[in-house]
């Protein structure tokens, strides 16, 4: 056979060759769901590799195994039990040894408590971890409109580390002089960039810390004032862009594209990310900002400020944590502020025995012998 004969089939198979190379290093199809009627573009679009990522970052522990509620409370056993005091021995040691591994398993307990002196509270971190199960008793019991029974616990934010990946501290600028006003941070590219743009920075003190009012368009002819012009809705737009983000889904998730303000065609979701906002701007000031004096310096924020969370902290990419595996249903211990344990049983008093008026004064003097005082 002739060299130029075999040239063409060659040819054919090199390029057969680099087709089939190339179809496996293409993107796959986007993965879409229908979430409002057609022909609104209410369509939310997944990425399968993004989505295989996720779901290997939200894997649950295994529980630890059942604890019976037998014996006497934690706190007539231990001390200084001031969160979890009702819960029986086994209750109490099987949840300390699940907050361990969810929140320092490399430390191990020795992160919040010292050595020799369980009680004491001399280790920092034990003060935060106390509040810590207040809040998420808190949150489990108080704010169901947006966590619902599924609820969280210290491995929705923690997932093995001592400090959550997803906090945040208040911005601080570097004094210089400028006009009058509130720049809110814009065209300030640093590691807590918006969605990389040059949109207001500082929204997470404005509405997670604050309650400024989240509007794009004002309720009156005229408006006049920061809260309600354009840069108004440069906010509003920088936050609905971290919650994008945090929850790993797009603007349909929870509005009706053909109308962003309308609540009467938006989607549930939208009513759940309302609570979640209120919900985190709460946290925040009741159980996150109060620690600051808690915290040694290295633990706090360029203005001194605690960490705090948003809505990133517990989503962490997905639109619901963990994909809304149930954790709390393991540890219901979690679910509400535990009840105080009862007072412990003491002996009945029994009153001396007291001898007749009538009789012998030796008789009374015995009739006294071991009584209890008082």
């Amino acid at each position: 056979m002739k060299p130029h004969a075999i040239k063409g089939p060659l040819r054919l198979l090199a390029l057969a060759a680099v087709a089939l190379a190339a179809s496996g290093c293409e993107r796959p199809a986007e993965q879409k769901a229908q979430t409002g009627y057609r022909g609104t573009g209410m369509i939310d679009y997944q990425n399968p590799h993004l989505v295989a990522a996720k779901k290997a970052a939200n894997v649950v522990p295994p529980a630890q195994p059942p604890a019976p509620a037998v014996g006497p409370p934690a706190s007539q056993v231990y001390q200084n039990v001031q969160v979890l005091g009702g819960l029986s021995v086994p209750q109490f040691t099987r949840l300390m040894l699940a907050i361990t591994a969810w929140v320092s398993p490399e430390q191990g307990c020795n992160y919040c408590h010292e050595g020799n002196n369980l009680a004491s509270d001399a280790v920092y971190t034990k003060v935060v971890t106390r509040s810590m199960l207040r809040m998420t008793q808190h949150i489990n019991s108080q704010w169901q409109a947006h966590v619902g029974q599924t609820g969280v616990t210290c491995w929705t934010c923690h997932r093995g580390k001592p400090v959550p990946s997803e906090i945040w501290f208040n911005h601080v600028d570097p004094p210089r002089a400028r006009l009058a006003g509130n720049n809110a941070r814009q065209n300030k590219a640093d590691e807590n960039s918006i969605g990389m743009t040059s949109l207001p920075q500082d929204i997470y003190e404005t509405f997670l810390l604050g309650d400024a009012n989240i509007r794009v368009t004002g309720t009156e002819a005229l408006p006049y004032g920061n809260r309600s012009s354009i840069k108004q809705a440069e906010w509003t737009f920088a936050l609905m862009i971290h919650m994008s983000e945090g929850l790993g889904v797009n603007c349909t998730y929870c509005h009706n594209s053909r109308a962003f303000n309308s609540w009467a065609t938006s989607n549930p979701a939208r009513v759940t990310a309302w609570h979640g906002i209120r919900m985190a701007r709460a946290i925040n000031n009741d159980f996150l900002q109060p620690l600051q004096p808690v915290y040694p310096a290295n633990r706090l924020g360029p203005s001194g400020d605690a960490p705090k969370l948003n809505c990133a902290t517990c989503h962490q990419g997905v639109f619901k944590p963990l994909y809304g595996a149930p954790m709390l249903a393991d540890y219901t211990e979690l679910a509400a502020p535990v009840p105080a344990p009862p007072p412990p049983e003491s002996a009945p008093f029994e009153p001396p025995v007291e001898a007749p008026a009538d009789a012998p004064a030796s008789a009374q003097s015995q009739s006294s012998v071991g009584a209890p005082a008082g």
